[in-house]
């Protein structure tokens, strides 16, 4: 048995399996790793693309779209493997982009899960929005990276050449060993797509572990590959699920300090959205919160699971400050202005 799962949930993206998976068969070692494709009830021709060309590569046909959430975790409870690496199929590898993940893991037991650097696709100089150089979140919850906070990117200069403890690792190349994945719960399917890879990592912390960025490794990421950077669904996802995140993993101490002024900052956004006359993203913030208001008890629910797992807890690497005044208010629009050492 091969040591490592790659694992690539695709639904309908035979054009990014056709670009992408030739470089991954190139680049991974077959010695050490397979090769899976998980179909999320794809009506392409992803299927018999895989089949005609690269019949190496093992599948799984989860026959409707589960997102990405249950989608992988339906794929994952079938496959037999130490380590597992979620893949994005709109991601191309590059040599070596998989020695460096799996080497960190094995020589450090209290390293849970790993991210490559991610690199934009269409800027390959630039970091990209998705993970760039290591996940962390601010005390109100907003996420950001080293390399990208909000909508400014940096190129990379090799300003973040080094590994380091992360809050997150991305959900577009993510690294795990598999008995901890399923022992914490995996994805939640609750979330159905965005954030859910922070909401893993917070567990993956609570129950001891590092998640660790390994510079050594890098990746070029489409992003948007499922919805488009300003789509009216991924705002409706992000606002949404970014409180869920909150609630099912802040201490009870800090629940509500923290969660009454971030309400706040989203009505906030919601204003600027109607003042900019940007209505869908408007009405996507007012269908986010009345969904919590619907699905408060299912949410105590996911809390409660939680808290029985390990407890709730925060952790040094988040950020104790405010990134949206850090941000909008004082003009720190890169991570190096930040007085933060995780």
């Amino acid at each position: 048995m091969v040591e490592i799962a790659v694992v690539i949930l695709n639904w309908n993206g035979v054009h990014f399996l056709e670009k992408f998976i030739p470089p991954l068969v190139e680049f991974t070692d077959q010695d050490i790793a397979d090769i899976w494709v998980a179909d999320n009830g794809s009506t392409d021709t992803s299927l018999e693309l895989l089949n005609q060309k690269f019949p190496s590569i093992k599948t799984i046909e989860l026959g409707e779209n589960y997102g990405f959430a249950e989608g992988y975790n339906r794929a994952l409870d079938q496959i037999d493997a130490p380590y597992f690496v979620l893949l994005n199929s709109d991601v191309e590898v590059t040599e070596n982009w998989l020695v460096p993940l799996y080497n960190a893991m094995k020589k450090d037991a209290s390293l849970g899960a790993c991210m490559p650097k991610v690199k934009s696709w269409h800027d390959r100089d630039s970091f990209e929005h998705a993970g760039a150089a290591g996940g962390f979140i601010d005390k109100f919850g907003y996420p950001f990276c080293r390399g990208r906070i909000f909508n400014r990117i940096e190129k990379d200069t090799g300003q973040f050449n080094s590994d380091l403890n992360i809050f997150w690792a991305s959900g577009a190349c993510l690294a795990i060993r598999s008995e901890l994945y399923k022992r914490s719960g995996g994805l939640d399917p609750f979330f159905f797509a965005h954030m859910e890879e922070i909401d893993l990592c917070w567990r993956i912390k609570n129950l001891g572990y590092n998640i660790r960025f390994c510079w050594e490794s890098t990746i070029y990421h489409i992003g948007g590959g499922t919805l488009p950077k300003n789509d009216h669904k991924k705002t409706y996802l992000n606002f949404r699920n970014n409180i869920i995140l909150l609630y099912k993993n802040l201490p009870g101490g800090k629940l509500f300090r923290i969660l009454f002024p971030r309400l706040i900052l989203d009505w906030i956004s919601m204003m600027q959205f109607l003042v900019k006359f940007e209505l869908r993203n408007f009405s996507s913030v007012i269908k986010a919160h009345l969904f919590l208001l619907g699905h408060i008890r299912s949410i105590r629910r996911l809390r409660a699971k939680n808290l029985a797992l390990n407890g709730l807890r925060t952790h040094p690497e988040m950020f104790q400050g405010s990134i949206v005044y850090h941000f909008f208010i004082k003009g720190n629009k890169y991570y190096r202005q930040l007085d933060f050492h995780p």
